[in-house]
């Protein structure tokens, strides 16, 4: 199974806006709904044996976070004509399934994907209050096939900073997982 990195963006960097649809409720969500909030945009898609591996823990980790005050989003970019398991009648399925409770929204064009430099699912953007990037990289270091647990270790540290105005780990690792799936033409130039 081949394993693409984060592009690991500049910390910094402003969250760039989005509306995006939330299948599984028929509703609008934009970044500007969160203004004044710590952000967690995480970069999923339904099918992917990296983010499978993680999603219960990274739901149960999400609904802890959320009520300490945490915003979190999930945007599933993926090219749904070549991958139909990303579907979105399918991520409504896997929020139902997996008891997520925070938006799993569409990319349908892939804008919100190249705007946030997001090169695989899952790849994980901590913003703090003011919408600046903290904290780019993986959960944890569990990965199908090794043995290491999936705590979210990693990205917990970061939300625990971001939360207790503590400083941010200095070691940030990329995370790993499958390449976004671009539509033909769509792929930007980060994607090799």
């Amino acid at each position: 199974m081949a394993k693409t990195p984060s592009t690991m963006v500049e910390l910094g960097t402003p969250a760039p806006d989005f509306t995006l649809l939330e299948p599984a409720t028929f509703r609008m969500v934009s970044r500007s709904d969160y203004e004044g909030q710590p952000l967690l945009v995480a970069f999923i898609c339904n099918h992917c044996p990296f983010v499978l591996h993680i999603k219960d823990v990274f739901a149960t980790f999400a609904h802890e976070y959320q009520e300490r005050g945490l915003a979190v989003v999930a945007i599933n970019s993926n090219d749904v004509t070549k991958y139909s398991e990303d579907h979105p009648e399918k991520m409504t399925e896997l929020v139902k399934k997996t008891g997520f409770t925070f938006p799993y929204l569409y990319d349908e064009v892939q804008e919100v994907a190249r705007a946030y430099g997001a090169a695989c699912t899952p790849d994980f953007f901590l913003y703090n209050a003011d919408h600046e990037l903290v904290y780019r990289g993986r959960f944890d270091g569990a990965t199908p096939g090794n043995d290491e647990p999936v705590t979210g270790a990693d990205l917990r540290g970061a939300v625990d900073a971001i939360l207790e105005g503590t400083p941010m780990p200095r070691e940030q690792l990329p995370s790993m997982g499958c390449n976004i799936k671009w539509k033909p033409g769509n792929e930007p130039d980060y994607a090799g």
